[in-house]
């Protein structure tokens, strides 16, 4: 069987198997994005480890599937910033700041003491915390869409921390690696990092106002699909720009379009036509292939209780953190 027959069987496994998946969490009361994870760990290597099983025999498959993956969250991202509106974004400005602050002073300081108990060094301990401090902000996103709650007072303010946080976990994670000499040029290279970063967000900013006029000129042109295609060609480069030229994840750029789109008159028909493209196909696959890079037989004697504490402290500190910072911002205890 050729390399192209393999990926179009796989991919109608992985969809399928998605989709149903999905459909079950939601009939058990929970998101989609749940059975879709589980159906990733049950076709993956902790159970039925089904793309390395005959006839899957490419070399290439695991990895055409986790680029596919990748476009699937950054066309998540970009309908989860599609939602919402700037202004929305800029109130909840404090809480976002308080909260992904928190959310990572947290984890890292909880997280650095695990690594002590279980005997790590310094550097590892301090790795473990800023790992259990970064945030799947595209779950986030997928599970207040679902619940549909995104735009709402609590949704914007998880949403806003959630992609502080990681940016705040990228620039500790760059300051870490100068302070350690890792990664070469000392607090010169941490501060050209934070640099970049704000070079991208006031450059993206100021492209970025200029989108929802483009889009409907854009529109008006005698292509087909002419608006679809300049938005994934937008999106494409956002997402390229942010991690290539501003040290930030692509995701996050990939977000800051769907923002800047959905100021659009255009907005609705802009979401109808990148929702069929992306939960069609490359979202199911993004959540699915998340459960396909878990194995369970790795979890195994001091490694399995490591896992079970760092799952532990990641919930707590998280709750904590994020919860206090909400709290000073003016959230009530549930919201918090």
């Amino acid at each position: 069987m050729t390399e192209f027959l393999q990926l179009a069987l796989a991919l109608v496994i992985l969809i399928a198997a998605a989709k149903l998946g999905g459909y079950i969490s939601l009939r058990l009361g929970q998101p989609s994005v749940l059975g879709e994870l589980i159906a990733g760990l049950i076709l993956g290597p902790s159970l039925l480890d089904t793309l390395h099983q005959s006839p899957f025999t490419s070399q290439h498959l695991d990895e055409t599937i986790a680029l596919l993956a990748e476009l699937g969250v950054l066309l998540l991202m970009f309908l989860a910033g599609l939602e919402l509106h700037i202004k929305d974004l800029a109130r909840a400005g404090k809480v976002s700041a308080l909260a992904g602050t928190l959310g990572v002073v947290f984890p890292v300081v909880m997280g650095f003491g695990l690594g002590r108990i279980f005997g790590m060094d310094n550097l590892p301990a301090l790795f473990i915390g800023l790992v259990l401090a970064a945030t799947s902000v595209s779950i986030s996103a997928q599970t207040l869409m679902e619940l549909g709650v995104l735009r709402s007072r609590v949704g914007i303010g998880l949403l806003g921390a959630a992609v502080f946080d990681d940016v705040l976990v990228i620039l500790m994670l760059s300051i870490l690696l100068a302070l350690t000499g890792e990664g070469g040029g000392g607090l010169a290279a941490a501060g050209l990092v934070l640099l970049r970063m704000a070079l991208f967000v006031g450059i993206a900013s100021a492209v970025g106002m200029l989108l929802p006029r483009l889009s409907r000129q854009v529109d008006h042109l005698p292509i087909s699909q002419g608006l679809v295609a300049f938005v994934l060609i937008t999106l494409l480069l956002y997402a390229w720009a942010a991690e290539a030229l501003g040290s930030m994840a692509a995701i996050t750029g990939a977000f800051m379009a769907g923002l800047f789109f959905g100021r659009s008159p255009l907005r609705e028909q802009i979401q109808a036509n990148v929702s069929v493209l992306a939960y069609g196909l490359f979202v199911p696959i993004f959540f699915i292939h998340v459960g396909l890079g878990v194995d369970t037989h790795l979890m195994a004697g001091q490694a399995l209780w490591l896992i079970v504490a760092m799952i532990a402290v990641a919930v707590v500190s998280k709750i904590l953190g994020a919860g206090l910072g909400a709290r000073r911002a003016g959230f009530n205890n549930l919201e918090a």
